[in-house]
């Protein structure tokens, strides 16, 4: 069972950047979905997630407008499409899923292995 994330780097502010996550060894429909980041020094925190339909989306405020949570259930993969990107968004980026959509935002049952996204001024 396993999430692998991709898709991470270095882009200037008001950039672009697409993750992606692949699931292994489940079925990634049956689950809830979400995105974590962690910022140099603080905690890790959720700040998207969608139902395993697709039917309910989740963002924080600091994230709403800019980003996009999606999924593919037929590629058994979860994107993030990040744009008008700001320094403050310079993370390690963690996918995860759940199959409770309460739990998604709490305590996921997968994680990802985390991206770094770094976002220059």
């Amino acid at each position: 069972v396993q999430l692998q994330a991709s898709g991470g780097g270095l882009v200037q502010a008001g950039g672009s950047l697409r993750l992606s996550c692949a699931a292994s060894g489940f079925t990634l429909g049956y689950y809830a979905i979400g995105w974590f980041r962690q910022a140099p020094g603080k905690e890790r925190e959720v700040f998207s997630y969608i139902s395993n339909r697709g039917d309910f989306t989740y963002y924080k405020d600091d994230v709403k407008g800019r980003f996009t949570i999606s999924r593919d259930n037929a590629k058994n993969t979860m994107y993030l499409q990040m744009n008008s990107l700001k320094p403050e968004d310079t993370a390690v980026y963690y996918c995860a899923a759940d199959l409770s959509l309460r739990r998604i935002g709490v305590h996921p049952d997968y994680w990802g292995q985390g991206t770094q996204v770094t976002v220059s001024s």
